[in-house]
């Protein structure tokens, strides 16, 4: 995965998950420094009221807030449907987060899902239709126009789903990343094998999320203050600092080094150093510090 990749790692609030009213953090995303970012508007002025809908934001499938200052909190709002993935949920997520990257006064994003479930994953009656009438005069092209449909959702956002029981292995990153990020091949192979359902304290034990909380406004709150913490930082520190993870964690130690060399050759000459240098001689919180925009 390259600086294109935008998703670092996906926390999903579970309404059933587990203990009652017990939630996994949604997940925080910090943008990347890409326009092509993946997959995931073309504006800049920021107006819309904390927690209020954006206005240049008008979606059938999320709903997009203002809830702090550089943050933005995208919902996925299907709630009657269990926040269910269907075509337009697919579109929509790339289209909303292209133009959120657009935009020099996000920093930070915030995403869950209204309701009690963050999403039930893939809406069977409509994808399974747009799936089964793929067009191709024979099979070869058949399969080509699927491969390009499969291709179309990975570049949107992935949750753990549950293909295996619907008949088909995960093919929009679940098995591509859940590895990395447990790093318990044991464990990835149960619930790749068994599609079981995974609790929020075995999913905090084992690396998934990394807190869960006791309702679902107390896990938003926190996600937006950490949110808020993490747009407040140096955006060329936090973006640089994200883009050479991602690279780092698809490429040998050896190459991660070279790679931060020739990043930092440009990057340490920001002046955001000095600044933060100087509210440290001055004894100010980095709160306190004001970056330009990228």
């Amino acid at each position: 995965m390259c600086v294109k990749s935008f998703w670092r790692k996906y926390f999903a609030h579970r309404g059933e998950a587990g203990r009652p009213g017990v939630q996994a953090r949604p997940q925080v995303k910090e943008l990347e420094l890409s326009t092509q970012i993946h997959p995931w508007l073309s504006f800049r002025a920021m107006s819309s009221a904390s927690g209020q809908p954006h206005a240049s934001h008008s979606y059938e499938t999320l709903k997009v807030s203002r809830v702090r200052e550089k943050v933005f909190h995208v919902e996925l709002n299907r709630p009657d449907k269990r926040n269910a993935m269907n075509s337009v949920f697919w579109r929509e997520m790339v289209e909303c987060f292209n133009k959120i990257a657009q935009d020099s006064e996000c920093h930070a994003v915030v995403v869950s899902g209204a309701g009690k479930l963050f999403s039930a994953g893939i809406d069977l009656v409509e994808m399974g239709s747009v799936f089964m009438m793929v067009e191709g005069d024979d099979m070869a092209r058949k399969a080509w126009n699927m491969r390009k449909k499969i291709r179309e959702h990975q570049e949107s956002f992935s949750v753990l789903e549950k293909e295996v029981d619907i008949g088909l292995a995960a093919d929009v990153g679940t098995l591509q990343r859940l590895p990395r990020i447990i790093g318990n091949q044991s464990l990835v192979n149960e619930l790749a094998f068994t599609a079981r359902k995974m609790m929020a304290p075995e999913a905090e034990s084992s690396g998934l999320v990394s807190r869960v909380f006791q309702d679902k406004q107390a896990m938003l709150e926190g996600a937006f203050e950490l949110a808020a913490d993490i747009a407040g930082k140096s955006p060329v520190a936090v973006q640089g600092t994200k883009i050479n993870i991602l690279y780092s964690r698809d490429h040998s130690v050896p190459e991660g080094l070279r790679y931060i060399a020739t990043w930092n050759m440009s990057m340490l000459q920001t002046e955001d150093i000095l600044k933060s240098a100087q509210a440290a001689l001055e004894k100010k919180s980095p709160k306190d510090v004001v970056y330009s925009k990228l």
